[in-house]
């Protein structure tokens, strides 16, 4: 009699994912080879891996005021206002002057008078919108000279080195506060740091916001610079670089002096930001980031009275990805259809917000479990993408990676193994070592292993975990999944000892970065204590499992699923060790917990009471046996239907216990209750399943005096394995060999 172990421990023995989906989440899933909770956030994907563009997620509007940058969850663009001189003196900037002098002026090395300086910082902005960066900066360095030399400033040279597309140098400014200087000083500083914006040279940006912020503060708010625009570009630099902290102290000091402007729409603009600030927030404050997108959203449409405006679309996106977040798909979709709608009217069919919105929907449609219209979705998003990305982009590889999951969920293999190779060639292409590659790896891994094609699946997995290892550090908790992947490969081969080796390796990188009682560890635990049990190391099994228990205590007390798989395993060990009474505590106490839980007709119950009834039946207690294997049984054709394969097993058993109690008609009532099961199920190239049991119904016709049942019985039994064509010489009744039959019985069909 064996024991039921199917789900006998935590999803012990599955394969865990990191790639995308769905979510997000940052555990490592359980369960299938194709586990959907996400490891990996993609680089330039620090909102959510789900994002479909590579960009910061940092969304520029440009009115007639100041700068104004609106944070979307999905995408970025990058447009910069300066700050133009007039002619008319230092105090009066016109945000829409027209520059006075043109980029062909000469750089000399002389002294530039004070009239000159409107004209100088123009010429800058100008050159920096043409992008002549070494020339730009030449200019502004000469503002600032002429400053020192009419004002009386004193500082050390802001940049005493060009700058290129990829290094520079900024020296720290010392500005001694003169006069009206500071004004001017202000909008040269703010100047330098969109330059620097531009470049993507983050620290020497928020070097010269600090100190424009630090004279224009002494300005006040009727200083030529707003303290509100240098606010938000210090917030958006330290949201870009993930100091979300000082990125909302800077947002709110925004708000507050916005508040005092009373700009509305403005202010709309700071909310949403300070919203995706609490989206992101470490524990992910969906439901204050809410109020705030919804707060943004009705003061924008109470301003414009303009239902197609970009930034309400903006503001829509985020609230669907609160409700993502949530869980509630459905009001998710309402908003990204309201987002789609307005970017559509806006700028048409094939452009790359078009784009975001249509991937958010499809992400959406997937997680609902509606894979046609997620892979509708998708295709319509490549089909923007490609023509504006190229085949070899980061998204593209994304968005190859989730139409591959489809076909993986779908079980088609081919089609999924032929996109996840797509997904890893322009992965590559666009990244080259890169986690988002090792999570392309880890998906074709996970999908040979359900194909059982474990060398392959190896590949894949250690390729992986190579990447892994280059590019995250030495405690990632990816790098935990994968090896974890390998020990479950491993143990699959019946390679134990390599399974145990790299089980260890994980288990030592979540004690270091977890601590000792993590449940995690209790995870990892399981899944060592599985390997002891199949190489029959009990005694170590028991060891380890309790262990387990012992952290999934502590972590969840006793009424806790967890806490009941740990009991299940150990019930299962005591069962291997002999001993019955304490594996059927061990049992009963599982079965208590989960019934509390899940309810009384949950197949996790019925699993649960089928191991007690084994129990029963090796103590000889066949009453209390059939008691459980009856109620196991009628709680699989609840949970699993009346034609579900495993409910063959427990009629089987059932049938047994009334053959050993004689009642013959009783037994072959359930021996044929299996055999209609298995001739639904069982294809007829392989009938091993159901000859074997035909033979052991003619058995029991036999015992019975019923022999014409009993030939009708062996008859069908013998045409399958004929039709099969295989040897029928197993095909053996009481020890017999029925050859009489197989001539007397020509190939037919199977009997319906």
């Amino acid at each position: 009699m064996s024991i039921h172990t199917s789900y006998h421990s935590s999803m012990v023995g599955s394969i865990h994912g990191h790639g995308h989906g769905h979510g997000h989440g940052h555990g490592h899933g359980h369960g299938h080879a194709y586990a959907s909770q996400s490891q990996y956030l993609h680089v330039g994907e620090e909102i959510h891996a789900d994002q479909p563009h590579g960009l910061i997620p940092v969304h520029h509007i440009k009115n007639n005021k100041n700068d104004q940058y609106c944070f979307d969850l999905q995408h970025c663009h990058h447009q910069y206002r300066y700050h133009q001189y007039t002619k008319d003196g230092l105090e009066n900037i016109n945000p829409t002057a027209t520059l006075c002098t043109s980029a062909s002026n000469d750089v000399g090395d002389g002294i530039d008078p004070i009239g000159r300086i409107p004209s100088l910082n123009n010429t800058g902005v100008e050159l920096t919108e043409l992008m002549e960066y070494t020339l730009a900066l030449e200019y502004f360095r000469r503002c600032l000279n002429s400053l020192r030399d009419n004002f009386g400033y004193s500082y050390s040279n802001l940049i005493d080195t060009a700058i290129t597309a990829t290094t520079t140098i900024m020296e720290g400014v010392v500005l001694e506060l003169i006069d009206n200087g500071d004004k001017a000083a202000s909008v040269i500083l703010f100047n330098m740091g969109i330059l620097c914006l531009k470049l993507n040279i983050d620290e020497d940006a928020n070097d010269c916001f600090t100190r424009a912020l630090f004279l224009a503060r002494a300005a006040g708010i009727s200083g030529p610079v707003s303290i509100v625009s240098i606010l938000r570009n210090i917030g958006c630099i330290k949201y870009r670089n993930w100091e979300l902290e000082k990125a909302m102290d800077a947002y709110k000091e925004a708000l507050q002096y916005r508040r005092i402007i009373a700009d509305e729409l403005e202010i709309a603009s700071i909310i949403n930001c300070i919203g995706v600030l609490y989206f992101h927030s470490p524990k992910s404050n969906t439901s204050r980031a809410m109020e705030y997108f919804k707060e943004a959203t009705k003061i924008r449409r109470e301003q414009l009275f303009d239902p197609n405006d970009k930034e309400i679309a903006t503001y829509l996106n985020n609230t669907g990805r609160c409700y993502y977040l949530n869980e509630e798909y459905n009001k998710a979709l309402d908003k990204y259809m309201d987002a789609l709608h307005i970017r559509r009217a806006l700028l048409g069919n094939d452009h790359l917000d078009v784009a975001a919105t249509v991937y958010n929907i499809g992400q959406t449609c997937h997680q609902r479990g509606d894979l046609e219209k997620a892979l509708k979705y998708y295709q319509e998003f490549m089909e923007i993408a490609v023509t504006k990305l190229g085949r070899y982009h980061r998204d593209i590889s994304t968005m190859l990676k989730c139409m591959a999951q489809i076909y993986h969920e779908q079980r088609q293999f081919d089609k999924a193994l032929s996109f996840y190779e797509d997904a890893l060639n322009a992965g590559r292409s666009a990244l080259d070592v890169h986690p988002e590659v090792a999570s392309i790896l880890n998906k074709m891994g996970n999908l040979y292993y359900e194909q059982g094609d474990f060398d392959n699946a190896l590949d894949m997995y250690k390729e992986g975990l190579d990447v892994e290892r280059a590019v995250l550090h030495n405690l990632h908790p990816n790098i935990t999944v994968t090896l974890t992947n390998i020990g479950q490969i491993a143990k699959q081969m019946g390679e134990y000892h390599a399974a145990l080796k790299f089980y260890n390796e994980a288990l030592d990188i979540q004690t270091k970065s977890l601590g000792d009682s993590h449940p995690n560890i209790a995870i990892t635990l399981s899944n060592m204590a599985l390997v002891h049990y199949q190489n029959k190391s009990y005694s170590k099994s028991l060891d380890v499992y309790q262990e387990a228990l012992r952290i999934r205590r502590d972590a969840f007390g006793d009424s806790h699923l967890d806490v009941a798989s740990s009991l299940n395993s150990i019930g299962l060990v005591l069962f291997k060790l002999g001993l019955h009474e304490m594996s059927l505590r061990s049992f009963s106490e599982c079965l208590k917990t989960r019934r509390s839980i899940l309810g009384k007709e949950h197949r996790d119950i019925a699993i649960i009471l089928y191991n007690i009834a084994t129990i029963h039946m090796e103590r000889g207690e066949e009453n209390e046996a059939m008691n459980c294997y009856k109620e196991t049984f009628r709680i699989e054709r609840v949970a699993l239907g009346p034609d579900h394969t495993d409910l063959v097993l427990t009629l089987q058993h059932i049938g047994q216990v009334h053959l050993q109690r004689g009642e013959l008609d009783s037994a072959v009532h359930f021996f044929k209750e299996v055999l209609r099961i298995q001739k639904i199920n069982v294809s007829d190239t392989e009938p091993s399943s159901i000859v074997q049991t035909l033979i052991n119904t003619a058995e029991i016709h036999m015992e019975n005096g019923y022999m014409s049942n009993m030939m009708d019985c062996m008859n069908e039994a013998m045409r399958l394995v004929l039709r099969a064509g295989q040897n029928y010489n197993d095909t053996r009744l009481t020890g017999f060999l029925l050859y009489d039959l197989a001539c007397l019985n020509p190939k037919s069909a199977a009997a319906a």
